[in-house]
């Protein structure tokens, strides 16, 4: 795996509304976290929320996609997590539900160290429709947000895909991504990521890679890049994907058992 990616910039804290603002310098190169957060919690089930946000201010992502979020849920003490990250980092932070979910809402989200001008929800149709926790039928989804850098336009989906063991839902799922990337091609610089819940050569990833999004693990990552489990490491399942326009660096995966997964960073250069 590769350690310490450094772009040598100096971050700058301003203070702006209750959230704040963390500027910099424009640069091309982007550093990007996927990362699922198992609500807030490491694997045995530990509120570890502040050591998330710990995570994204000691790697000084710029972009970060969450899965696994909680907003108002019981099991997360009523917390609205996407706030509370927001308090901790000074992020912006877009939040898309994909659950209602014990009395609160599950889904993704996606952090940014500059506005978010919009997003927005995708649901990721299948069939037939899957009973998601017992409790709802509800499709998993895609968020897509747009966030005004100082590079340029950058536009972002993040998802979180089935996790059972036949991968139909997911084929199914991914299309529903693909297209939602394809139309979004023209928008600006594109990354399409989150928690895949398939290994590299799966019929999905093969998809995927069919569709003109490059695996940036391939790229520019050394070794197996496993993500999953955080204690031990056995699987590649957490990706970001890039456009032909855009290359990266650098790539590792962070030693953290913060959560279930081990958060991914790669440092994209748009070309």
């Amino acid at each position: 795996m590769n350690r310490g990616i450094s772009i040598g910039t100096v971050l700058v804290l301003l203070s702006a509304g209750a959230c704040g603002r963390l500027a910099r310098a424009p640069i091309d190169d982007l550093r990007v976290l996927v990362y699922n957060i198992h609500a807030g919690k490491d694997a045995q089930g530990v509120d570890n929320l502040e050591r998330v946000a710990e995570i994204v201010r000691d790697t000084r992502a710029d972009v970060v996609l969450l899965q696994e979020v909680d907003v108002g849920t019981r099991r997360s003490g009523n917390v609205d997590q996407p706030a509370r990250l927001r308090e901790l980092t000074g992020y912006h932070v877009a939040f898309g539900k994909t659950l209602d979910y014990q009395g609160g809402l599950y889904g993704i989200a996606v952090m940014s160290r500059w506005p978010i001008d919009s997003s927005r929800v995708t649901s990721l149709p299948i069939h037939p429709p899957q009973l998601r926790s017992g409790v709802s039928y509800e499709p998993r989804g895609a968020l897509r947000a747009f966030i005004r850098a100082p590079a340029g336009a950058l536009v972002v989906v993040n998802t979180h895909l089935d996790a059972s063991r036949d991968d139909a839902y997911r084929r199914q799922e991914a299309r529903t991504i693909i297209a939602i990337a394809d139309s979004l091609r023209p928008a600006g610089l594109l990354l399409v990521g989150g928690d895949f819940n398939s290994e590299p050569g799966s019929a999905v990833q093969q998809a995927v890679a069919a569709a003109r999004l490059r695996d940036a693990w391939t790229l520019c990552g050394e070794g197996a890049g496993f993500t999953y489990p955080a204690d031990s490491g056995t699987k590649r399942i957490d990706y970001l994907y890039l456009p032909p326009s855009a290359g990266c660096a650098r790539a590792e995966v962070i030693a953290t058992r913060a959560s279930d997964h081990r958060p991914l960073l790669v440092l994209v250069r748009p070309r």
